[in-house]
């Protein structure tokens, strides 16, 4: 069983940064498709970033030029850089990761394997 572990979130203040973390329990260098999630209260779960393994980035609008994805397959973990926070990226922030082969496209909007339980972001 695949185990993520997401750390780095906390209280952040407008305008200011953080770094998330997705640990992974295996080797992320062969995974078809890594990404950042996250949910506000009352509100669906949105895809923030996903990063195939060809290293194609796709970011949602609302976090263009402010978040970065990045791995470090060394490390087997994910990051998510993000700067110039705003009170609307509130959330519960989730990694996802799909397997080779995995049946489903790397997309915002598609659905994927394994999941984290998420870590909180809360920017005020």
């Amino acid at each position: 069983q695949v185990q993520l572990v997401e750390s780095g979130g906390g209280p952040v203040q407008p305008g200011g940064s953080t770094r998330l973390s997705c640990a992974a329990s295996r080797d992320i260098y062969s995974w078809q498709c890594m990404g950042w999630f996250r949910q506000a209260p009352g509100k669906e779960r949105e895809g923030v970033v996903v990063i195939d393994n060809a290293g194609r980035a796709s970011y949602a609008d609302s976090v263009m030029g402010r978040f970065t994805i990045s791995k470090d397959n060394a490390k087997n973990t994910m990051y998510l850089q993000m700067n110039s926070l705003k009170p609307e990226d509130t959330a519960l922030y989730y990694c996802a990761a799909d397997p080779p082969g995995y049946r489903s496209p790397c997309g915002l909007e598609t659905s994927h394997y394994f999941w984290g339980q998420g870590t909180q972001v809360t920017v005020s």
